[in-house]
């Protein structure tokens, strides 16, 4: 079928508004999850431009102080909880679940749709704080900023959280059941692709751990509104509480964010280097080992606090430990590429610089894992470049990775490919110009969140900006073609890279049902190199 058909694709099934907002179809939704996330995006990268041109000068004289800490405290909400936190298993794990495990919808379509709109409305709560003067508290919600020193709209943006979380816990429980129950005939879960594996692992971390901190948050609430003594030790609460639920959840939100941009590189990786992906098994496996520590490490946020020092040495070694399941995904990409007739095609360019960049991440992380370094970089610029290396190099790659690699499948359109990677390059160098000078400033003793600084650190502050200025430009690049890809793009092939998996054994775009019969799986997920006819 041609994409061009206005008949049977998911595209063209109903046309007109109220179609799609009153769709069950999961890559319809996905669709929506899709202009939503990249809107708040936007509104996300608008204040990181603010931020960075207010440290282009010692002196900060863009904006004003307070001005300032609602533009970090917005940047790091608007990125983490309403685009990092959804983007891959909102827009890709809903279009591709139920195709790559030859199903025809997810579990439960209505409470998929729900969700988005769950999604909307803690959007539309966050948004308006943002049009009546922002917050101020920083994105960790920090007692006691959130509960007794701010006077901003903290209570709007904490019921937007709240709200948002659920959505986050339903499609979790989409996820688990759709993969639990609707396999075709012959998929065993060692015949799955990683892909899913990843997302399993995410779901998981999603249900544990988003009610903590939606319950942390409207504990929050209920003290600022009612001075209840939670967490204000004037009322007898504690502030180190806060700490505790919060990073309990946050530290596994990392890998809600990073866990599915490593199953789209195990994806993308393999395709590319025509290889049966070396070590199934273990990348499996330590996708739910991730899940698994990532609850257990929460505790090395907090070595600054008031917590005892044999705790700390034990988060300390339990946060080494973690390194070991992502190495083990690192080593088996390398293992896999070795030898391989790798074609370097945009997707896999992202799938590259994923690797890259997340490996500099992790190794840096490392460094925050020891407890004597970390008192020395604690709250510097030195941890600001390690959670943007491990979420915007890490996270966003492996999102560009897979906008890129299954685009054809969802538009039916091909986009350019020598404007993608020279997308690929310049985000690849525009964010290392922007945050391994960072690295340097925080080793150097530069806080973060301070509007200004001293002459010294001027330099490394521009070079800073200056990558920033690069990596925007990356970024907006891709919006240009993929919306041009739409009208002029050339037609797709069912199967443009030559790839394994059920999603690829449909026409691009899909047809609204799927699949005309429910596939038969005979073989393993990676069964390269193709046959002859395969490969169309």
């Amino acid at each position: 079928m041609e994409p061009t058909d206005k008949r049977k694709h998911y595209l063209n099934a109903d046309y007109g508004i109220r179609s799609w907002l009153l769709t069950l179809d999961h890559k319809r939704i996905a669709l929506l999850y899709l202009i939503s996330i990249t809107l708040m995006f936007l509104l996300g990268s608008l204040f990181a431009v603010l931020i960075r041109l207010e440290l282009l000068t010692p002196a900060g004289d863009f904006v004003q102080a307070d001005t300032y800490n609602k533009l970090f405290t917005m940047h790091g909400i608007v990125m983490i909880f309403f685009f990092l936190v959804p983007s891959i298993p909102a827009v890709f794990g809903n279009f591709l679940l139920p195709l790559m495990i030859g199903a025809r919808d997810l579990a439960f379509p209505r409470l998929n749709l729900m969700s988005w709109y769950v999604y909307m409305v803690g959007a539309a709560f966050t948004m308006w704080a943002v049009l009546t003067g922002g917050v101020d508290t920083g994105w960790t919600f920090y007692t006691p900023y959130s509960t007794t020193a701010s006077h901003s709209n903290v209570m709007a943006t904490a019921i937007g959280i709240f709200i948002t979380g659920f959505s986050s816990i339903l499609t979790g429980l989409n996820f688990i059941v759709t993969i639990h129950t609707m396999r075709a005939p012959g998929l065993t879960w060692f015949r799955l692709p990683l892909f899913v594996w990843a997302h399993y692992a995410t779901s998981l971390i999603m249900i544990l751990g988003t009610p903590v901190i939606a319950i942390t948050i409207f504990l929050v609430g209920v003290e600022r509104a009612f001075h209840l003594g939670i967490f204000d030790p004037a009322l007898g609460g504690d502030p180190i509480l806060f700490q505790h639920l919060f990073w309990f959840y946050s530290h596994p939100a990392v890998y809600i964010m990073i866990l599915p941009s490593m199953g789209v590189v195990s994806e993308i990786i393999t395709c590319f280097a025509r290889r049966r992906i070396f070590g199934y098994g273990f990348i499996a496996a330590s996708s739910l080992a991730i899940a698994i520590f990532g609850f257990l490490v929460w505790g090395h946020h907090m070595f600054t606090s008031t917590q005892s020092v044999y705790a700390a040495l034990i988060f300390s070694v339990l946060s080494f430990a973690v390194a070991i399941p992502s190495a083990v995904k690192v080593f088996n990409w390398t293992a896999t590429l070795y030898g391989g007739s790798i074609s370097f095609q945009a997707p896999m360019l992202f799938a590259l610089g994923f690797i890259g960049l997340f490996t500099i991440g992790g190794l840096t992380g490392l460094f925050l894992a020891a407890l004597g370094l970390d008192v020395h970089v604690h709250d510097t610029y030195f941890v600001v470049a390690h959670f943007h290396y491990i979420m915007v190099g890490g996270a966003l790659m492996g999102y560009l990775g897979a906008v890129h690699f299954w685009w054809p499948k969802i538009t039916g359109r091909m986009y350019s490919e020598w404007a993608a990677r020279v997308s690929a390059v310049l985000v690849f160098v525009g964010f290392n110009l922007t945050f391994f000078p960072q690295f340097v400033l925080g080793y150097l003793g530069m806080p973060r969140r301070y509007h200004a600084y001293p002459d010294e650190f001027q330099v490394l502050n521009v070079m800073s900006t200056t990558g920033a200025s690069i990596l925007g430009v990356g970024y907006m690049v891709p919006l240009c073609y993929l919306i041009w890809s739409l009208w002029r793009g050339a037609v797709a092939a069912p199967n443009p890279w030559r790839a394994t998996g059920l999603e690829w054994q449909t026409p691009s775009p899909p047809p609204t049902e799927n699949f005309a019969r429910t596939p038969v799986v005979t073989e393993e997920a990676y069964a390269y190199p193709l046959k002859e006819a395969e490969l169309v």
